[in-house]
């Protein structure tokens, strides 16, 4: 079996910093994507950013420059800087991985963590 678990969140005043990890454990052949989305209620949850097991990353253009996603291949984790927070940044972020595991493919996705950002 394969599990995501998050870790970091929490809350912080516009301008701040947060750091969220995602750990992959389990019967792992290998990690294909890595990525974080967020979600606000009632709204869809929506993709911040991805990294690619060849290294490319992609971001969502709200967080550009902003945002920094990295993975330790060696740890099966991916970091997630956030930086400059925004009052609209508040929202379960949730790592989500494609993954190659002994049984088949699939995506798994994380326990979820808040992120509050607020004055």
């Amino acid at each position: 079996q394969v599990q995501l678990v998050e870790s970091g969140g929490g809350f912080v005043q516009p301008g701040g910093s947060l750091r969220l990890s995602c750990a992959a454990s389990g019967s792992i052949l290998s990690i294909l994507r890595m990525g974080w989305y967020r979600q606000v209620p009632g709204k869809q949850r929506e993709l911040v950013a991805d990294t690619m097991s060849s290294g490319n990353t992609s971001y969502a253009n709200s967080v550009k420059g902003r945002f920094t996603i990295a993975r330790d291949n060696t740890k099966n984790m991916v970091v997630l800087q956030l930086n400059s927070l925004k009052p609209e940044d508040t929202a379960v972020y949730y790592c989500n991985a494609r993954i190659a595991a002994i049984y088949g493919t699939g995506d798994y996705w994380g326990q979820g963590t808040q992120v509050t950002v607020s004055s």
